[in-house]
């Protein structure tokens, strides 16, 4: 995926993200989101795949092989995703991004008959640096949707992992260990009102981040 200036630290956490090509979809159909979480599956692991994209990739199966990366928590949107995540070995974050980024490009520009870049230059990330942002981060990612008042059938396309932080009876082969985040709470009641206490103000945040942007934009 380049060079990358930072370095990705085995028990630090980081928020990883990136978004389609100027704005466009990476995601137009429900389709297209599932194979995008299977392959995230698929290639969370050490040993060498053999092939990025190939329609007879095996649908996933438990893992008992190691991962190179846990994944906290995470949201698939229709022009991009976020994940919360932290390497389980060196390079770990890397490499998976590497495949899963290339492997979905090539399996969405051969079904859309198209060609050049679907993501927007490499995959960007921010290490997590306090227990508030941690546990801020998860909020803005398992809402993510409503973080961006999604609606209609652009919701549609939507996944996180919002409804595995709620109800621990939904099984969710994607997420690893989540208890970073939910052993500060007693419970999973606890985490939902949090969550929707600090939403107002996330939004509230995103929306003057914007605002700032475009003035900075009208000035240059």
């Amino acid at each position: 995926m380049g060079n990358r200036k930072e370095k990705f630290e085995i028990g630090e956490y980081y928020h990883v993200y990136n978004r389609g090509i100027e704005g466009r979809s990476i995601f137009s159909t429900p389709e297209d989101v599932e194979y995008f979480i299977s392959r995230a599956q698929v290639f969370n692991k050490i040993e060498a795949i053999g092939g990025l994209y190939r329609e007879s990739l095996p649908k996933y199966k438990k893992n008992t092989k190691k991962k190179l990366v846990d994944i906290v928590c995470y949201a698939f949107n229709p022009n991009h995703f976020h994940f919360l995540m932290t390497p389980l070995v060196d390079k770990g974050i890397e490499n998976f991004m590497q495949r899963l980024c290339t492997g979905h490009a090539m399996f969405f520009n051969n079904k859309y008959k198209r060609k050049g870049r679907l993501f927007q230059g490499v995959f960007k990330s921010t290490h997590i640096d306090s227990n508030e942002y941690l546990l801020h981060l998860s909020v803005y990612i398992n809402l993510n949707d409503r973080a961006h008042q999604l609606r209609g059938g652009t919701s549609q396309l939507v996944r996180t992992s919002w409804g595995s932080y709620i109800d621990n009876s939904i099984k969710n082969p994607l997420l690893g260990d989540k208890r970073i985040i939910t052993d500060q709470f007693k419970n999973t009641k606890e985490y939902e009102k949090f969550a929707e206490d600090i939403l107002p103000y996330i939004i509230g945040r995103k929306k003057l981040l914007k605002e700032l942007e475009q003035i900075m934009i009208d000035e240059d």
